[in-house]
């Protein structure tokens, strides 16, 4: 029974560091989107209320 906790916990190691050390070369900042669930399709549109919106948004913004 240990070693399937072993084996389980190596196998979850080993993806949160290869998540990690990805996130690090990839070397993007983190950051939200305007507007959410709001741009999924089907679910009630609401006006962005973002003081500077992100690039998606405003492509949108230009389209409407």
């Amino acid at each position: 029974m240990m070693e399937i906790f072993l084996l389980t916990f190596l196998i979850f190691l080993l993806a949160v560091l290869g998540l990690a050390i990805g996130w690090l070369f990839n070397s993007k900042v983190l950051k939200g989107s305007c507007g959410g669930l709001s741009s999924i399709p089907g679910i009630a549109k609401s006006d962005c209320s973002c003081s500077n919106p992100c690039e998606k948004r405003r492509k949108q913004m230009l389209k409407q």
